[in-house]
């Protein structure tokens, strides 16, 4: 080959891998694209150093670095995930930061070359209850799985999540019970926002470790106290982070109680950046929060279920155990589409998770977040369209309807 050829190649590549590492690099963006007239629905764009989210979106819960019972190649084109949640207490625990960083992030460690979201460890640690103790410092813990003792500050959590890199990171927070007194509420948000600024201070003197930014979302806190939760509210958005979250729910409280403080939420946080529900939670749930402005929700409920044997479909929700399944030999749910979802017969479903076969528990988990990443694409659709209000009302009563 020509030496002149060889040089043109050489300067080629080096141009393009700079393009790439170049685009590669750059922080988190949103944008709003649509809001539904006639609520507060809306459809965005997030733009994050390994790719777009469109919102509203589900975040399947891949707690230790996986999503249970379901391939990278399934989440990627049969579910058509488009970003996924770790958990930064369990991947500290295992696999243990140090191999994570060996392997150059989670993202290379489990082959996810899509977003990825760590929550703080802080809900974990919260239901330890009987194995931790929290402090203004931080908190003092023992492992679930061996009994050792560990302890997390804000700065300690920041340095994980460093470590496992995530494109958004949460900040350390304590999540109350429901239902707690209002003293004990009030003292743990005002402790929450100290360690808030603890975890923007960490972020802010140390660099992300694999060549891309990393964004810090702050949580909002308050139980069910409506004068608590506005001033949370009023904290995270004046810290001007790229995004905020909305903890402490969907832990117990009433439905209606749940809604009242995320819209009050939402209505304080700002408005041009994405909002993150966490820990929510059923079909109706999503649609409701949706229409309150909520942008970003996780749930263990569409895995945790399916191995169970509950079902989400569009023509409602399925105990798959029933016997009345057992000689249904049409789709689980043709309408949805989707490879598991039109070729497996109910019956056979129902045969193996009886049975309680592995098969059974991967077919239903890759089904249930189908049908969970449909709603928000469905919903995001109608917001396009203009017409969320209407189709939600529609909707609504047919999925959470059980057959």
């Amino acid at each position: 080959m020509p030496v002149c050829l060889v040089k043109a190649i050489s300067r080629f590549c080096l141009f393009s891998t700079l393009a790439i590492n170049q685009e590669y690099i750059e922080s988190m963006q949103f944008e709003v694209i649509a809001q539904d007239p006639k609520s507060k629905a809306r459809a965005g764009k997030i733009t994050t150093p390994h790719g777009e989210i469109l919102t509203p979106i589900f975040m399947p819960v891949g707690t230790a670095g996986t999503v249970k019972a379901v391939h990278q190649r399934e989440l990627e084109n049969d579910i058509k995930a488009q970003i996924i949640l770790g958990n930064t207490y369990h991947l500290y625990l295992r696999p243990g930061i140090e191999l994570l960083k060996k392997a150059g992030g989670l993202h290379r460690f489990n082959g996810w070359k899509r977003p990825i979201l760590t929550d703080s460890g802080g809900y974990q640690v919260y239901s330890l209850t009987e194995n931790r103790q929290i402090t203004e410092e931080g908190v003092f813990f023992k492992s679930h799985i061996d009994g050792s003792k560990h302890f997390f500050t804000p700065e300690k959590v920041m340095d994980i999540e460093r470590a496992i890199g995530a494109d958004i990171i949460m900040a350390l927070d304590e999540c109350t019970p429901y239902p707690c007194d209002y003293a004990y509420a009030k003292q743990s948000m005002e402790m929450t926002h100290r360690w808030l600024k603890r975890c923007i201070r960490r972020i802010e003197e140390t660099e992300p470790l694999y060549g891309y930014e990393q964004t810090l979302f702050p949580i909002v806190q308050g139980s069910v106290y409506k004068d608590l939760r506005q001033a949370s509210a009023e904290f995270v958005a004046a810290c001007e982070c790229d995004g905020n979250a909305i903890g402490g729910l969907s832990v117990g409280e009433p439905a209606e109680l749940m809604y009242e403080m995320t819209e009050l939420v939402c209505d304080l946080l700002p408005k041009d950046k994405p909002r993150y529900l966490m820990g929510v939670g059923t079909p109706a749930n999503l649609l409701e929060c949706i229409a309150l402005g909520v942008d970003m929700f996780d749930c263990v409920m569409p895995t945790r279920n399916a191995r169970n044997g509950m079902l989400f479909t569009t023509q409602g929700i399925i105990n798959i155990r029933n016997k009345k399944w057992q000689e249904d030999f049409s789709p689980i749910d043709e309408p949805l589409g989707g490879y598991v979802s039109t070729f497996y017969s109910k019956a056979y479903l129902r045969h193996l998770i009886m049975n309680k076969e592995i098969l059974g528990a991967q077919i239903a988990s890759v089904h249930n977040l189908t049908f969970y990443l449909w709603l928000v694409n469905q919903a995001r659709e109608h917001i396009l369209a203009g017409d969320f209000y209407e189709w939600k009302k529609q909707i609504l009563p047919i999925v959470s309807q059980r057959l």
